[in-house]
């Protein structure tokens, strides 16, 4: 089993920055993508960014160039930390923002933070 806890996230006003992070742990494989989702009032949960177990990156046109991913795995094997660093945030931004972790064909998802940009 693996578990993801998130933290991070508030509220902020337009042009601030918040981070978020989340911490897998637990029966991790090395060979492995992590990710942020969200989910606004009303819509579809959407990818945000992603990266892989050996860095590679990618990111929703509208956040790129806003937004950074990175990731900290520990040496044991039993921890990835994921983080999102989100600058210049909009109103559009606000939702709930959800940590992905997909070692194959299983998807394990944090508990989800609020981010609230107000004009």
């Amino acid at each position: 089993q693996v578990r993801l806890v998130q933290s991070g996230g508030g509220s902020v006003q337009a042009g601030g920055s918040l981070r978020l992070s989340c911490t897998a742990s637990g029966d991790m494989l090395s060979v492995n993508v992590m990710a942020w989702h969200r989910q606004a009032p009303g819509k579809q949960r959407e990818l945000v960014a992603s990266i892989t177990s050996r860095g590679s990156t990618n990111y929703m046109d509208s956040v790129k160039g806003l937004f950074t991913i990175s990731r900290d795995d520990a040496r044991d094997g039993y921890k990835n930390t994921v983080y999102l660093q989100m600058n210049s945030l909009r109103s559009e931004h606000t939702a709930v923002y959800y940590c992905n972790y997909r070692p194959g064909y299983q998807d394990y998802w944090g508990q989800g933070t609020q981010v609230t940009v107000s004009s």
